[in-house]
């Protein structure tokens, strides 16, 4: 199984913008390949790709589901951030999830 495991709305340090724009093209360059994806987890400020209506990342996000991988937003997150009803796609999960997949998956994919 693998895991693509994202915890921000951004790809490396540094310039916030050029952070978005970098992990925007690794979900395209992602969705467009031939890598298995089973799951992917978002996490903290990453939930806000799954949850923002014009959210550009959801094009990438609904290549992967396409594809088979389950789309699964932290559910303390979107709590913490009253998200809940602005769920775009896939399902809400939670920690134990979380730490099943982590401590499960074949191969881990952290681009953030």
């Amino acid at each position: 199984m693998n895991f693509l495991y994202l915890n921000s709305d951004k790809m490396g340090e540094g310039n916030a913008q050029l952070g978005r724009q970098l992990l925007l093209a690794f979900l395209e360059k992602l969705a467009d390949s031939d890598v298995p994806v089973d799951v992917v987890g978002c996490l903290n400020s990453s939930i806000f790709l799954t949850t923002t209506p014009d959210s550009p990342a959801l094009a990438s996000l609904r290549k992967l589901e396409a594809r088979g991988a389950r789309i699964v937003t932290c559910g303390i997150c979107i709590n913490y951030f009253h998200r809940r009803e602005l769920l775009q796609i896939g399902e809400i999960g939670s920690m134990d999830r979380t730490v099943q997949y982590m401590t499960t998956a074949d191969r881990v994919i952290r681009p953030c």
